[in-house]
């Protein structure tokens, strides 16, 4: 599984039935997802923490991922690109990312590891 954080205002404006295209896909050419779950939470407060707003997980399963899906490293990482449009029938599931009282991310139940 891999995972892409979206605002849930943006994922509520998806239509129906189309494939999804993250502006990132235009602007740098693919999607951004993360591969693990403590991971996104600390994707998520870098990129996110000022940004307010409700916020949403993609769940996706990387195998049913029609575009081409490449690792790459960032820093000391490797991250998951998906170089096109997300098919819908990869994501698995959608999770409201919580936030704490200051406005962190919070890893949701429902991604907890095992």
């Amino acid at each position: 599984m891999i995972y892409h954080i979206v605002p849930k205002q943006v994922w509520q404006e998806q239509p129906s039935g189309q494939p999804y295209r993250h502006a990132s896909l235009e602007s740098e050419g693919f999607i951004h997802c993360t591969g693990t779950p403590p991971l996104l939470v600390r994707v998520a407060n870098h990129f996110y923490g000022d940004v307010p707003g409700d916020f949403a997980i993609l769940c996706i399963d990387e195998a049913k991922v029609q575009a081409p899906v490449q690792w790459e490293p960032v820093g000391e990482h490797e991250f998951p690109h998906i170089y096109g449009p997300l098919n819908l029938d990869a994501v698995m599931g959608v999770v409201a990312f919580p936030r704490n009282a200051l406005g962190k991310f919070l890893l949701p139940p429902e991604l907890t590891e095992e």
